[in-house]
């Protein structure tokens, strides 16, 4: 089987510098031609380069910061930002075009002036490079003629739903950025044209996210049972154009695009000049954004939690009072095996198998069901309920190997309307903390969440991208910034994610610690003032710290094949 090499991708999209200019800014001067063509970067190659300058800014920030407060004489901030991203590996830099340097404006403008300009050029690069990369899915694969016969019309719609229509908007937006920064040599201002399409275009992001929940599962199906679709799609796979990366790189861009489309406004948002015109837009622009990525999330959601209730419904098995499971207000929060102990609390005793027995738990936001797994282990017990509101938690201290990583766990009142205590063990103490948290979420953390607004918070940014395993896990990114809820002393962490709020357990192996208190509090102050701008009122530390109050159920977690949801909603019962 022969299949097609990539074509070319169309030069219509691709920014080249005019080889004159005049020096003048204030004059309409063409200082691109309609084309992005230096653009070499594939969107995927686009993120990770550019999440990995962000972590290396803040270790060298920290490190400086230190020097400020031994009083030395070190770079600012501002100047730190453009030494970073300026050297041979960074990507495109409007500091760096031959028109800007050669006009003398660079000698003009104050450093964070250029900064500012840098946040915005780099909202248009990197949109370039997300078109180059769609550009790449459709012509490489969408409309290979070996692989498109090698499906069915459905199948071709499961793969690929409305990522022309995504294209199309995308194309849009770029030639509007493009014609935006053709005007002057100084850029005025991107925001409103972010706003503008988010309004107008941006909807066609809403289906084809939703549609993403059954891509992983037919891609599989297809991949399994079509041989023909198997062997081309190796090929292509294989292809100089795709650069090593997967055909599901290409399918979850959208999702990760409008996500980061979100940051980069952040970013904007972040150095614009308060009450200003510019901050304006980006307040307006930012609030769109997250308005399409919450409807991205509740169509999700919707789909997700009813597939997945459905299924867990399916085994289970009631021994007396039967427990309606499926709700549209119902989703599962944790599940897992735990040993039940019974008997005599001595370690003598203790020691008798017969004492320890194994229980499955399903835990959802309202409910716990306490169950047994069946000898075929398809099939599940429900060997007793409670809703979740009723439950307490005791933690127990080590007493030694027979009684390690034991929690009590408290029914207030059962599905027979009575009070009941499990003895209950975990399989290490980082499990035992997780379920403890889980069950009862309103207990006191050990880093305090009504401190998160405090510097003296402890704090990490993200080194390696990771994608949740368990419902109560949270997928994080590189260069992901998060307040420390909990911490054990076996490798895992509980935090909050400072720019959206969500909650959940990682690996501490991919992360690493902010240690400068300075740098934590800078972090704090930017995250407030994004939350203080859109009428917030308070940052997301502060406004997550009240426990009392309700918050909106956040977005699901969908498989680890994409990695682009987690559900931390914890706090409905």
């Amino acid at each position: 089987m022969l299949v097609q090499a990539c074509p070319s991708l169309s030069p219509s999209l691709s920014i080249l510098p005019c080889l004159s200019i005049s020096r003048s800014a204030c004059l309409y001067i063409p200082l691109f031609s309609p084309s992005l063509s230096y653009i070499t970067f594939l969107y995927q190659e686009y993120r990770d380069t550019s999440k990995q300058q962000e972590i290396e800014q803040r270790r060298q920030q920290e490190g400086l910061t230190y020097g400020v407060s031994a009083g030395l004489g070190v770079t600012s901030p501002p100047a730190l930002q453009l030494q970073l991203r300026n050297n041979s590996r960074s990507l495109s830099l409007w500091q760096n075009l031959e028109v800007v340097q050669q006009s003398g404006l660079l000698t003009q403008l104050p450093q964070r002036e250029v900064i500012i300009q840098e946040a915005m050029f780099e909202l248009v690069t990197s949109e370039a490079s997300y078109y180059k990369s769609l550009e790449v899915l459709e012509t490489h694969f969408l409309k290979n003629p070996v692989l498109v016969n090698t499906l069915s019309q459905s199948d071709m719609h499961f793969l690929f739903s409305n990522i022309e229509e995504v294209m199309k908007a995308s194309e849009r937006f770029l030639m509007d950025l493009e014609n935006r920064i053709e005007q002057s040599l100084q850029i005025s201002e991107v925001c409103d044209i972010v706003h503008h399409h988010a309004v107008k275009h941006f909807h066609v992001f809403i289906t084809y996210v939703i549609n993403q929940v059954y891509q992983e599962k037919n891609y599989r199906r297809i991949l399994q049972g079509n041989q023909l679709f198997r062997e081309a799609m190796a090929q292509l796979e294989n292809h100089p154009c795709v650069r090593g990366l997967s055909f599901t790189s290409f399918l979850i861009l959208p999702f990760q695009r409008i996500t980061r489309l979100k940051m980069l406004v952040q970013n904007i948002l972040k150095k614009a000049e308060e009450n200003s015109e510019i901050e304006a837009n980006a307040i307006k622009a930012h609030q769109q954004l997250e308005q399409i990525v919450k409807e991205c999330n509740e169509g999700v959601r919707k789909m997700s939690r009813t597939e997945e209730l459905i299924s867990i419904e399916k085994t289970l098995e009631f021994k007396s009072k039967s427990v309606p499971v499926i709700s549209h207000s119902r989703w599962l929060l944790k599940k897992g095996e735990v040993q039940q102990m019974a008997g005599p609390k001595s370690t003598r005793t203790m020691r008798s198998k017969k004492l320890h027995h194994p229980v499955y738990l399903f835990l959802f936001n309202n409910l716990l069901l306490i169950t047994k797994r069946s000898s075929s282990g398809e099939k599940f017990q429900v060997l007793d309920s409670c809703m979740r509101a009723m439950l307490r938690t005791e933690d127990l201290e080590d007493q030694g190997q027979m009684l390690a990583n034991v929690f009590n766990l408290k029914l207030l009142e059962n599905q027979e309307e009575r009070p009941v205590n499990y003895m209950l063990k975990t399989s290490s103490m980082s499990d035992k903390l997780r379920w403890i948290c889980a069950l009862t979420p309103n207990r006191r953390t050990r880093f305090m969440s009504t401190s998160l607004s405090r510097c003296s918070s402890p704090q990490v940014q993200c080194i390696q991208s990771y994608s949740s395993q368990e419902p109560d896990e949270l997928s994080i990114e590189m260069a992901d910034l998060l307040n420390i809820l909990e911490r054990t002393d076996d490798g895992w962490m509980m935090g909050e994610r400072l720019h959206d709020g969500e909650r959940g357990w990682f690996p501490c192996r991919v992360v690493e610690e902010i240690q400068n208190q300075e740098v934590r509090a800078q972090n704090l102050r930017e995250c407030q003032r994004i939350h203080l701008a859109q009428g917030g009122g308070a940052s997301t530390g502060a406004r997550q710290g009240s426990r009392g109050a309700r918050r909106t159920p956040k977005t699901p977690k969908v498989s680890n094949f994409f990695g682009t949801w987690t559900d931390q909603s914890e706090e409905e019962q």
